[in-house]
């Protein structure tokens, strides 16, 4: 079966030029996959943006109204770091919508990828660290109360700690957070997962790779997951203007190989989120962030 990409060209909003978080990357996604080929032999579906009791099942209700009118307090606006204008509210809230619609897609087909995704520095209360809405953490709690599953795993490989999930999911045995971050990047002040591990700067391939697979064994400790939202943030690169890891494109896609291959094995459906990739050419962050979704192409 087809694998099944979820975008919509709004996932893209209006930045000031210049801006350091890299908006323009998700056109250019999109773009590439077309050129490659990879969208003609996927189902490319588009989501609606999610709606005010769907968001407050990981945000606080006035935090949620603040972000549908486009009119954040300013502290927290200060906190996320840009503004949230009606384009970037409606980008949030489209974000987390696609990654819900993955999630069932993936329960339905085995795997399924989101074009953006994996905002998970957003708190119950609040956004931060470019993350408006916690789109993985809303689409758990959604799935979680509809009862389309009973048990989640949020596998977390994004250069930086998921301190906003594992916030949101604090006391919740029904999600297992598990991050592989380095640990001297933001947040300075981390939220504990139920597993986190924490990389020393400079890690290359081969040392990432088997902390990896030692974390993927460790995972088997906990629930067994009825589905898996993976984090496949491509700032761990040595490239990445915001990472202190040094992994290389290779790299990256072993790594979102031996994570889909580990739960495929075990027939966990998993859904894929972009994460976080940050450099001043958008076409080569961009270039990046598909890797995941030709990984996942070889699952579907």
């Amino acid at each position: 079966m087809a694998l099944t990409i979820v975008h919509h060209e709004d996932f893209q909003a209006d930045l000031a030029p210049g801006h350091r978080f890299p908006m323009g990357k998700y056109g250019a996604i999109i773009r590439l996959l077309r050129q490659d080929g990879l969208i003609s032999d996927a189902q490319s579906i588009q989501p609606e943006a999610i709606e005010f009791d769907a968001a407050t099942h990981a945000h606080a209700a006035n935090y949620v109204r603040q972000v549908f009118a486009s009119n954040v307090d300013p502290l927290i606006v200060r906190e996320i770091g840009f503004p949230v204008n009606e384009t970037v509210s409606r980008r949030a809230r489209l974000s987390s919508a696609a990654t819900l619609l993955a999630g069932r897609t993936a329960l339905e087909r085995g795997v399924a990828t989101s074009t953006a995704g994996g905002s998970h520095h957003a708190r119950r209360q609040k956004g931060a660290g470019f993350c408006v809405f916690n789109d993985v953490a809303i689409a758990s709690a959604n799935l979680l109360a509809s009862g389309y599953v009973r048990q989640i795993m949020v596998f977390d490989c994004d250069v930086h700690q998921g301190d906003g999930t594992a916030e949101i999911f604090t006391g919740e045995s029904r999600v297992t957070t598990i991050s592989i971050h380095n640990q001297k990047n933001y947040p300075v002040r981390k939220v504990p997962s139920d597993l986190d591990i924490g990389l020393a700067d400079g890690i290359e391939d081969e040392a990432y790779l088997n902390t990896l697979a030692d974390t993927l064994e460790r995972s088997t400790n906990f629930a067994t997951p009825d589905l898996v939202f993976y984090n496949a943030g491509v700032d761990p690169h040595r490239d990445d203007r915001l990472g202190r890891l040094a992994l290389s494109d290779d790299g990256l896609a072993r790594r979102d190989r031996t994570v889909l291959r580990f739960f495929r094995d075990r027939d966990i459906p998993v859904t894929a989120v972009q994460g976080g990739g940050y450099s001043s050419d958008v076409e080569t962050v961009a270039r990046r962030h598909t890797i995941i979704h030709h990984v996942v192409s070889e699952f579907a």
